[in-house]
């Protein structure tokens, strides 16, 4: 009994753990592990919070704050307008943007240094580049009007949209039964 006793003692005696203590080298205390995922966890949350709290505001903070959050979604709303009005009065829309191929190039550079103010960081460059994107689109408005007469000319109460002409002769020739080997020899076999 001395000796296993003594290399108990030796191994877990005198509070400590030689195998715990072996093994902490190799894999973490998982206890340990989440008491300091804890700590660590719960510092970020206070941070967190502080980070986010509010002084108090007057009346005219708080206004100019709404307003500030204003000009994008009017802008982001405006340009789906935009769209919506391209597709549904195109003419009307052609005519707009004619008007805009007229800006002078310093104003589109004036427009584009407050946007960039505004939101931070655009270039005058990308300003340029949809000036010439809104004259190649208004070349195409001639060809997209042309196109929508087009379709509007093949709706149902227009005269003469439903004649097949010749097709029909070919419909007829489609359905006919016409010679299959394969067809036969089935129906042979069922017989």
């Amino acid at each position: 009994m001395g000796l296993i006793e003594r290399i108990f003692t030796t191994v877990f005696g005198g509070e400590r753990n030689v195998i715990r203590d072996t093994v902490e080298v190799f894999r973490e205390n998982a206890e340990a592990g989440a008491q300091r995922a804890h700590a660590v966890q719960g510092q970020a949350i206070a941070q967190y919070g502080a980070e986010f709290a509010q002084a108090r505001q007057g009346g005219f903070d708080r206004f100019m704050d709404g307003i500030n959050r204003l000009p994008r979604p009017m802008l982001a709303l405006g340009t789906l307008g935009l769209f919506v009005t391209a597709m549904v009065n195109p003419l009307w829309f052609a005519e707009r943007m004619q008007g805009i191929a007229l800006v002078p190039e310093p104003l589109w550079w004036l427009l584009g240094v407050i946007v960039s103010f505004y939101f931070g960081a655009r270039q005058q460059m990308k300003s340029q580049e949809f000036q010439r994107a809104i004259v190649g689109t208004i070349a195409r408005v001639p060809q997209v009007v042309e196109n929508i007469e087009t379709l509007r000319a093949l709706r149902a109460d227009s005269p003469h949209v439903a004649d097949t002409g010749a097709d029909s002769r070919l419909a007829l020739a489609v359905v006919s039964p016409s010679d299959n080997a394969a067809l036969d020899a089935w129906r042979r076999s069922r017989a």
